[in-house]
């Protein structure tokens, strides 16, 4: 019996060599960060120093921006054919998992520590931004929670929205943002020429009223009353009643006003976000009335690599929208669209100067839709003087002698 030989053609098959997660490890960091934050005050017990309670601040808002841009920025993508392996890995939702525990215990911490030591007036500031930027770690992680459909993961994102009293943020976000993102029917969305302190004033408020009429009107629509517990704002409603309430019993009342402090610090951190993630990009309107589907062009991204390991790809905000049950780990960057020049920590802190983020955002806006006015979401008392400082008008007028 003869044996048929391989022709000197013949090629072996290619190896497909498996895809490795080179961040698998780095994503321990969104556990690190936020626990970090307990540092200063473990530091004052030591040291008996109050300045010291200033450290986590300095290194949220100064060192992190700095290691953005010693660090640089990451472009990598898995392949798609990875995907799904990625998102059924449990090794990086057991990471989410256990940063619950680890912001309830830095929160209760963190009240528990300006009860037991007396601060003066600077020491407190610090103590409300420390434990505000819990809560601002809590709200990012029910973010990337909520958005799943597990029923596990949906109760932990409203446990750790619960800290700060933000629990509609899970019905607001969901099924309210995410339709309207980049509209002027959006609160969530910002505005070119809008600070965020006018933001703020149109957000806060806004969001709680979009995400209790949406509330309202599922429950109605299945024939449920809208005060019971199958209300998903009550119910995260309640926990915050029973934590806060369990802290006044053991601490006393006069943790209350500390409290508030920080949770409105901590909300205020996810209007920070929401205003620099989509300001001024604006959805076209259809001749039907509705808005054109929100695209990748819609966000403001940033691939700064050590401010995404902190927060769970949140910076990959394109993707997000254009995937929201996408897992953190698989979130993509694309190429041509709007960027930010530094991680959301260091535009935090540029958001909070009005003229400097003007000066840097706006011209990048103008650059992204091509100085086109019709694709820009204007504060409408300032369309008419950011149209004439820009020349824009002239741009209008070109347009429509084509």
């Amino acid at each position: 019996m003869s044996l048929a030989m391989p022709s000197p053609e013949t090629k072996p098959p290619e190896q497909v060599v498996p895809y490795r997660d080179r961040k698998r490890y780095a994503w321990l960091l969104s556990l690190l960060v936020p626990a970090s934050v307990t540092l200063g005050p473990a530091l004052l017990i030591w040291s008996g120093d109050p300045r010291l309670l200033w450290l986590p601040v300095a290194f949220l808002y100064g060192f992190v921006p700095l290691l953005d841009w010693l660090l640089g920025t990451d472009r990598s993508n898995p392949p798609e054919s990875a995907v799904p392996a990625l998102d059924a890995d449990r090794y990086y939702r057991r990471i989410t998992y256990a940063l619950v525990p680890i912001l309830w215990l830095a929160f209760i911490f963190c009240v528990w520590f300006v009860s037991a030591y007396p601060l003066p007036w600077h020491g407190m500031l610090a103590m409300v931004i420390i434990t505000g930027s819990v809560g601002g770690f809590c709200i990012n992680l029910g973010h990337e929670l909520g958005h799943k459909q597990t029923a596990l993961e949906r109760w932990l994102a409203k446990l750790v929205l619960a800290t700060t009293a933000y629990g509609h943020f899970y019905i607001e976000h969901n099924r309210g943002h995410h339709r309207d993102v980049a509209t002027p029917l959006d609160p969530a969305s910002s505005r070119m020429g809008e600070s965020i302190y006018r933001f703020v004033l149109r957000e806060m408020p806004g969001a709680f009223r979009r995400a209790w009429g949406l509330e309202r009107a599922r429950l109605q629509k299945a024939g449920l009353p809208v005060w019971s517990l199958k209300n998903e704002i009550l119910q995260p409603a309640l926990i915050t009643l029973a934590l806060w309430g369990g802290l006044m019993i053991w601490l006393g009342p006069q943790v209350l006003p500390f409290i508030l402090a920080t949770a409105f610090w901590a909300n205020f951190q996810l209007s920070s976000a929401n205003y620099i993630e989509h300001y001024g990009l604006l959805r076209q309107q259809l001749p039907n009335g509705r808005y054109e589907p929100c695209q990748p062009h819609h966000s403001w991204n940033s691939n700064h690599i050590f401010s995404n390991w902190a927060v769970f790809h949140l910076q990959r905000h394109s993707d997000h929208h254009a995937h929201p049950l996408r897992r953190y780990q698989s979130l993509r960057h694309f190429e041509n669209l709007p960027q930010l020049p530094s991680g959301y920590f260091g535009m935090f802190t540029i958001a909070y100067i009005p003229p400097l983020w003007f000066k840097l955002m706006d011209e990048r806006l103008l650059a992204v839709v091509g100085r086109d006015p019709q694709r820009i979401n204007f504060q409408a008392s300032q369309r008419e003087r950011l149209m004439a400082k820009h020349r824009l008008g002239h741009q209008v007028r070109a347009q429509s002698a084509k």
